[in-house]
């Protein structure tokens, strides 16, 4: 079992940047994928982006690319969102996600373990 725990979330400005993390404990040895998701109200959870176990493969939702960063310490169990030039339309529960394997996953159900989440609120 891995537990995740976000935090980071907040309250900004259009146009502001805000720092995600997501801290892993229990059986973290294995590799993991690490994906974030976000959810607005009212809206289905949509995939943002994900990072392989190296840190070495990343993919990103088109509507996040250029703006936002993701990255990992596996030496803390921990994944970094990095969210630069926010936008209203960014406003949504940011979830971390883990499962094992290598590749590139982009569904929700192909996750294994969640975070509670953590909310991003982004005035405009």
């Amino acid at each position: 079992q891995v537990q995740l725990v976000e935090s980071g979330g907040g309250l900004v400005q259009a146009g502001g940047s805000l720092r995600l993390s997501c801290a892993a404990s229990g059986r973290t040895s294995s590799s993991y994928v690490m994906g974030w998701f976000r959810q607005a109200p009212g809206k289905e959870r949509e995939f943002v982006v994900c990072i392989s176990w190296s840190g070495g493969t990343t993919y990103y939702t088109h509507s996040v690319k250029g703006r936002f960063t993701i990255s990992r310490d596996n030496a803390k169990n921990t994944v970094y969102l990095q969210m630069n030039s926010l936008k209203p339309e960014d406003t949504a529960v940011y979830y971390c996600a883990a499962r094992k394997g290598s590749g590139t996953y982009v569904l929700p159900t192909d996750y294994y373990y969640w975070g509670q989440g953590t909310q991003v609120t982004v005035s405009s």
